[in-house]
């Protein structure tokens, strides 16, 4: 692949530009990659080259972490996020999704973001990047998925109490997640015939009506419904018999019904290497599973790991689009 990924800088007082100087060294011969933001925020001892356009990117790479600049109004100082620079790290997230929509990107991955700083200075109103990026690609629905060697799995709600999950597990919300995912499978993990697990909402998926009916009612109803389309779909099954080595390599993805029913599972499985992708974008975007781990921002300390999968990721999902 010659297109060069785009890596956005997330919120420089964290642990991104650490990351993103480890990433360039584990990678630069093998995933090329760009990094939007301002050089002067990463580790004193990282070679570094501005470019002017992303095509710059692929020669550069071999010997500097290319940087497409972008202007910072403070100072920064790891740990302690500054507002004033809020606006630029939007820019940033701005710039990744024109230039992968322009076909100047392969990919966009996205070093994390530190949401009441973007909040305080920017006057962010989005939960987080996944919904922002929705917002910027224009599409409705998008949902997001968390990766690794040993499993793919995607919460149908993602960042609510669990008070509200009942209410906001409908048919509808299922159904798209369900289809998002197969398509995502598809068309950019090159599975021809996705295997989709869905796990129940109560224990034991309500053991026969006894702990809850949602699965009789209509989860079971909606799965059937859904199995002639061109993959597969089994359950609903109970969440705490889904996630063990032989149960695992009977679906691509797992269909979780809440934040931590899905990641609890995966963090457990590969705490370091895990990746969130975004499902239902006209492109690919990846992103690190953590933080801006601002307490140990600065200090040398940062693994570099999931950075290093979410970009590898990213470009074996991009050669199969």
């Amino acid at each position: 692949m010659t297109t060069p990924i785009a890596l956005s800088c997330g919120e420089p007082a964290g642990i991104g530009p650490e990351i993103a100087a480890k990433a360039w060294a584990a990678l630069r011969d093998t995933c090329p990659f760009f990094y939007i933001g301002n050089a002067s925020h990463l580790p004193a001892d990282t070679p570094t080259v501005q470019i002017e356009t992303p095509s710059e990117a692929k020669t550069v790479s071999a010997t500097a972490l290319p940087i497409l600049h972008v202007d910072f109004p403070a100072l920064n100082t790891p740990g302690h996020p500054d507002p004033m620079n809020a606006l630029s790290v939007v820019d940033a997230i701005e710039k990744g999704v024109e230039l992968v929509q322009a076909g100047a990107a392969a990919a966009l991955c996205t070093a994390p973001i530190h949401k009441k700083a973007l909040i305080d200075g920017a006057g962010f109103s989005f939960p987080g990047h996944t919904e922002f990026l929705a917002a910027l690609a224009g599409r409705s629905r998008v949902v997001m998925m968390l990766a690794s060697e040993q499993l793919r799995v995607v919460p149908a709600t993602i960042h609510i109490p669990l008070s509200q999950v009942p209410n906001a597990l409908t048919p509808e919300v299922l159904r798209e997640t369900i289809k998002i995912t197969a398509h995502g499978l598809r068309d950019q993990f090159d599975i021809a015939y996705p295997r989709i697990a869905v796990a129940g909402l109560n224990p034991h998926a309500g053991e026969g009506g006894k702990m809850g009916t949602e699965e009789l009612d209509w989860i079971a109803p909606l799965i059937a419904e859904l199995n002639p389309d061109g993959y597969s779909v089994t359950g609903p099954h109970p969440a705490d018999t889904m996630f063990h080595a032989a149960a695992r390599t009977r679906y691509d993805a797992a269909i979780a019904m809440y934040h931590d029913q899905a990641l609890i599972p995966i963090k457990t499985l590969d705490f370091d290497r895990g990746v969130n992708v975004t499902l239902g974008l006209p492109f690919v975007r990846t992103s690190p599973d953590h933080g801006t781990a601002l307490d140990i921002a600065g200090q040398g300390l940062a693994n570099p790991a999931s950075l290093i999968e979410a970009l590898k990721l990213a470009q074996r999902m991009a050669q199969s689009r």
